[in-house]
């Protein structure tokens, strides 16, 4: 593994990522909302995430900048990440077809949404979180730069920190005792543990 090739890893993730939620944007548009929770917070959150995961690494996969925050190649860490990308990309599949129509990319319920509490979410509440952690992780260990290759796990971390528990408020509003019980028996991002 050269550096060279962990960039092009990377940016292959990054298409594998779009060709995967492709089709379910569109299908996505086509569902009645009954509730939707988009504003000024939601935003802001969509724009840093969008920025630790695509913006800022794809900047310093096409410059190399910012120089001064490079760290050394590790060829076996480079490894690593693509073990980490390619399972956040299965995850991130799998989270679509297990939700179906119920998913969307902001904070939105549709008229005939239903609780999904099978597939991979019968292990965690939120799997695409959990896809886009690893996602983070994996972009760390491939791309050699602090800020180009550390850019998703800020991103990520404001996406739990600022969304996680509106949409959970969400939910339960919507799903009651059902969604309750659900929480009371699964953890949030990582199975068994938080």
């Amino acid at each position: 593994m050269t550096k060279t090739v962990a960039l092009l890893v990377w940016a292959a993730g990054i298409v594998a990522w779009y060709i995967i939620r492709h089709p379910y944007s569109r299908k996505a548009r086509k569902g009645a909302v009954s509730k939707n929770m988009i504003d000024g917070t939601e935003w802001v959150v969509l724009t840093i995430l969008t920025l630790g995961l695509f913006v800022i690494p794809a900047v310093y996969a096409a410059t190399g900048l910012p120089r001064v925050a490079e760290r050394p190649f590790d060829p076996a860490l480079a490894w690593i990440g693509v073990l980490a990308f390619a399972g956040s990309l299965w995850l991130f599949w799998r989270t679509h077809v297990d939700l179906g129509r119920n998913w969307s990319v902001s904070l939105k319920m549709r008229e005939k949404h239903q609780l999904v509490t099978q597939g991979v979410y019968h292990y965690v509440r939120h799997p695409m979180y959990s896809s886009f952690l690893l996602m983070a992780v994996g972009q760390l260990l491939l791309l050699p730069n602090w800020v180009g290759g550390g850019a998703g796990i800020v991103g990520v971390a404001c996406l739990l920190l600022f969304r996680l528990r509106r949409e959970e408020t969400m939910m339960r509003e919507r799903f009651g005792d059902a969604y309750r019980d659900y929480s009371a028996r699964t953890a949030r991002i990582i199975p068994w543990l938080i």
